[in-house]
């Protein structure tokens, strides 16, 4: 319990001294808080516009767990399918780099002018920002599978799906969690990007609309809100990782010590 307790409360503390180092700047420079409001700006416009911030935001988180979970099926199954096929990887990696070398930005208004202004364009764009991740991981992590294990494993009858399900696939587990903690931030940037563009709800509409009017500790209050919910969800993945994959973790060096004495 101690060290859990203060595995979060470094961060925490880190986060409170940033806040406060915001806050005194902007109180000593006097910066107005058309240009950057303090923190207490912030909270204050988050606390009374709560029912104008909580639905948009809502929209956003659903849109992006809506894409997340479309890229952690489609990358998974990509990902298999590479680590198990070096010919297939040849063929398609180059496609995929190419894709993903593409400004989602751009993408945008072609996903607007197939699906229209709404929901599916901003998950469609959660999904392309995220999946590319999970797929180079779950690749790379099946992949690594040592050869000689793999020829022990086929001298006492595994088939090749075998080897790639009790096998490949838990080595892979590793690669695969440390994907998702990237994804789901990808996953907000790209909802968040879309809305921005092509949208009438979202995190990312009220922000342009506040902005617009110059409402900008509404801005900030939505940012805060928002890069809330992304640690809210990086922690779940956290703590989903340490219980499928603890033996992966990192170790507390200072735990092990005592342990070995």
């Amino acid at each position: 319990m101690k060290r859990r307790l203060e595995e979060w409360l470094a961060p925490a503390l880190t986060s409170l001294l940033f806040i406060a180092l915001w806050e005194a700047l902007c109180r000593m420079l006097k910066v107005p808080s058309f240009i950057l409001p303090t923190p207490s700006q912030s909270i204050v416009a988050l606390v009374t516009q709560w029912n104008v911030i909580w639905p948009n935001a809502r929209h956003t988180l659903l849109t992006t767990c809506a894409g997340f979970l479309i890229s952690v099926v489609f990358g998974l199954t990509l990902g298999m399918l590479f680590g198990a096929s070096n010919t297939v990887y040849r063929c398609v990696n180059p496609l995929l780099v190419a894709f993903n070398s593409i400004p989602k930005v751009a993408v945008v208004p072609v996903l607007v002018l197939w699906f229209g202004i709404g929901t599916v364009p901003a998950v469609l764009t959660a999904f392309l920002l995220s999946f590319f991740p999970i797929v180079v991981n779950v690749a790379a992590g099946i992949a690594t599978t040592e050869p000689e294990l793999v020829d022990v494993l086929r001298s006492i009858g595994a088939t090749r799906m075998d080897i790639l399900i009790k096998v490949g696939l838990p080595r892979s587990l590793p690669y695969f969690f440390a994907s998702l903690k990237v994804a789901i931030t990808l996953a907000f940037v790209g909802a968040i990007m879309s809305e921005t563009v092509a949208s009438n709800e979202g995190v990312g509409y009220l922000m342009l609309a506040a902005s617009s009017s110059f409402q900008i500790p509404l801005v900030f209050a939505s940012l805060l809100l928002v890069a809330f919910l992304g640690v809210a969800m990086y922690g779940i993945a956290v703590l989903v990782e340490q219980y499928f994959t603890g033996w992966a973790s990192r170790i507390d060096t200072r735990r092990h010590s005592s342990i070995a004495v």
